[in-house]
């Protein structure tokens, strides 16, 4: 049996490449499965041959169903998840908790305040109206909760964790406040928003997100080994030439602008930061040089699957994919506290 301690270039080369096979295949089907009823042979021939040569076996509304309608959907899923996953790994490791999860440092309730203070002013209608209030108030959130942890000594992970939970708790009765006093008309566009929305995936949002999401996981995994050592203990990463403070405040600023991009342009997707990297780690075991990228791939997977059920399972109408998410991450976070506790 293999070792789960032993981390190996060939090996996280082979665990990365199974995993994005797994996600190949995942964004596949998700692309020939939907309402409209294209056929599983005819839609994989039409993406053989692509747009232009495969005109002889797609019509037009079947082309504009897969290339303009799903697959945008498809990549921002993807983009999303592993934005989510890769923030969560990072999280967990920098309060040493693998119950933490991103929007637990009130992330997502600071882009919620944002984004229905948008809708309200209706700045939503502009281009990236929406998102970039969102991304503000995930922003000053960030710079909330980083001022109330940091204390005289730097970043405790404790008191940064507290600190998470209150700026959170201020929010959501904020977002309370907004929903009281909007009006129906709005109440639709606040209630998607806040339970993840992926169905507004547009070119722009796409390519911002995903070339966000390339430079911060550059980052994060540049600073595997470093994150290795802090969670086995700061006084001996320090004593082996980490620099614990600066190693903190990158991963935390990093993490946060993961999370940000992600709730700004999808909604509250809650869980995905949890699942993910707590499955990949009982896989492949707590190392972050493998396990950054594992729950990187895995966590596109995963968010891409999840939309692809929210998108079929009920007919003639679509669930919000943070309301699939939630479903399946509340009993595990259940599981995972109770088992931390037996």
């Amino acid at each position: 049996m293999l070792n789960r301690s032993i981390v190996t270039v060939p090996r996280v080369v082979r665990v990365s490449l199974a995993l994005a096979l797994v996600l190949f295949v995942s964004m596949i089907l998700s692309l020939l499965i939907g309402a409209a009823d294209i056929g599983v042979m005819k839609g994989l021939k039409g993406l053989l041959y692509g747009w232009h040569k495969g005109a002889a076996l797609l019509n037009d509304s079947e082309k504009t169903i897969l290339f303009s309608v799903r697959l945008p959907r498809i990549l921002f899923a993807a983009i999303v998840g592993a934005s989510l996953s890769t923030a969560g790994v990072v999280f967990q490791g920098l309060l040493r908790n693998p119950l933490a999860e991103p929007f637990i440092l009130g992330v997502s309730g600071g882009a919620a305040v944002g984004a229905i203070t948008g809708i309200l002013l209706g700045i939503a209608v502009l281009p990236f109206g929406l998102p970039l209030l969102a991304f503000l108030g995930s922003a000053a959130a960030v710079i909330l909760v980083f001022l109330v942890g940091r204390g005289k000594g730097g970043i405790n992970a404790p008191t940064l964790l507290l600190a998470g939970v209150i700026i959170n708790a201020f929010f959501s009765a904020i977002i309370m406040f907004l929903i009281s006093v909007s009006s129906s008309a709005d109440l639709h566009t606040i209630t998607f928003w806040l339970m993840g929305d992926l169905s507004l995936a547009y070119s722009p949002e796409i390519v911002t997100a995903g070339i966000i999401l390339v430079v911060t996981f550059l980052i994060v995994y540049a600073y595997a080994r470093p994150l290795n050592l802090i969670v086995g203990g700061e006084e001996t990463a320090m004593q082996l030439g980490v620099s614990v403070e600066r190693t903190k405040i990158v991963l935390f600023i990093t993490g946060s602008l993961m999370t940000a991009v992600a709730v700004s342009f999808a909604g509250v997707i809650g869980f995905v930061g949890l699942i993910v990297p707590h499955m990949m780690r009982m896989l492949f075991g707590p190392d972050h040089r493998l396990l950054i990228p594992a729950s990187f791939l895995f966590g596109a997977a995963f968010l891409v699957v999840a939309d692809t059920i929210a998108r079929v399972l009920i007919p003639h109408a679509e669930l919000p994919v943070g309301v699939l998410t939630a479903l399946c991450g509340a009993p595990y976070f259940i599981y995972l506290l109770k088992t931390r506790m037996a």
